[in-house]
């Protein structure tokens, strides 16, 4: 089908992996639906700063009520199903282990009873990740390697990709998990850990004398680029049968490194400004994640492009950009 006459359903696409998906896939000639739980009151701003507001089609879906989702689909009756949504924070969930497991794992079982129960041949990618695993120990995580969930938010991940690999196997669907090492972007929230790491280092080179505390700097984390993970999502469900992929850069490093090279790109010594916190570590932590994307290269074609250096130097540029167009604005003003 020509992708002009296809149409997606991306749901939680408010978010920062929704609106990058849906930029691309309208890029492509898509119809797009995006769905929330209350569309009519939600600000969608990140498909704002992307310039897509008013080319996604919106609806109000609640993935953890069944009617709610058999209505969006049957309205939107998408070619292909791109579930992003469910609570997205590994430390919230240790706050909130029962939002997390119902909207992640009965929201992901919705969709796919709906499109059983509706016969719709759709294609379905459900966003996993790579919190399943827990730690890896060093050694690069790949298809084939045991899940070890250590957190709420992992074990939801973990059941609703067994769900997806029992639909598939059980009922032929076209249904596929994309496990989704670290990927980051200016529209990543600002609870994120690397959010928090540049937007403070970019605020102390502007003469802010505050500090930043941080959990543990000695984990290690796979960091990769949110637009060219979008690409891989689309890439999934491009693919000529329904698979399972890892998608990552193939690089770790650790927290520290990224928060050095964060502070670094403003001109800072981060052992000056960034103090340990106890309060802050996780009440069962992952040291080491790292994927192994050589499956995803040799199939669908894609690699990642940029690795952790590269993404703190555009995030840094992001709000060094920001800044200097605020000091321009001020100076014409005066």
């Amino acid at each position: 089908m020509p992708m002009a006459n296809k149409t997606a359903l991306i749901t939680g696409i408010g978010g920062q992996d929704g609106a990058y998906l849906a930029q691309l896939l309208v890029s492509k000639g898509y119809k797009v639906y995006g769905t929330s739980r209350d569309a009519g009151v939600s600000r969608f701003d990140s498909l704002a700063r992307l310039g897509i507001h008013g080319q996604v089609n919106l609806l109000s879906m609640a993935p953890n009520d069944f009617k709610s989702t058999l209505t969006a689909i049957s309205k939107a009756r998408p070619d292909e199903i791109y579930h992003l949504a469910g609570q997205t924070s590994v430390g919230l969930s240790f706050e909130q282990p029962s939002e997390t497991i119902e909207s992640i794992t009965i929201g992901t079982l919705n969709i796919l009873e709906a499109l059983r129960f509706l016969g719709l041949p759709a294609k379905f990618y459900h966003a996993s990740s790579s919190e399943c695993f827990g730690d890896t120990g060093g050694v690069p995580a790949d298809e084939h390697t045991s899940f070890n969930p250590v957190s709420p938010y992992a074990v939801a991940k973990s059941a609703a990709h067994w769900l997806v690999r029992n639909y598939r196997e059980a009922h032929k669907m076209f249904a596929a998990n994309g496990i989704l090492f670290n990927h980051e972007s200016e529209l990543r929230p600002s609870r994120f850990v690397t959010q928090k790491v540049v937007q403070a280092a970019h605020r102390i080179s502007c003469g802010s004398t505050e500090k930043l505390t941080l959990g543990d700097l000695s984990i290690s984390r796979d960091w990769g680029w949110a637009p060219e993970y979008v690409e891989a999502m689309w890439l999934i469900l491009q693919a000529d049968r329904p698979d399972d992929f890892v998608i990552a850069t193939g690089e770790a490093n650790s927290l520290k490194d990224f928060v050095d090279q964060a502070f670094a790109c403003f001109g800072l010594d981060w052992t000056e400004h960034v103090f340990h916190d106890d309060l802050l570590m996780r009440p069962n932590e992952i040291a080491w994640s790292q994927g192994n994307p050589e499956k995803a290269r040799k199939i669908l074609g894609w690699s990642a492009e940029k690795k952790m250096r590269d993404v703190v130097k555009i995030l840094c540029g992001v709000y060094s950009d920001a800044h200097r167009s605020s000091l321009l604005k001020a100076a014409e003003n005066m």
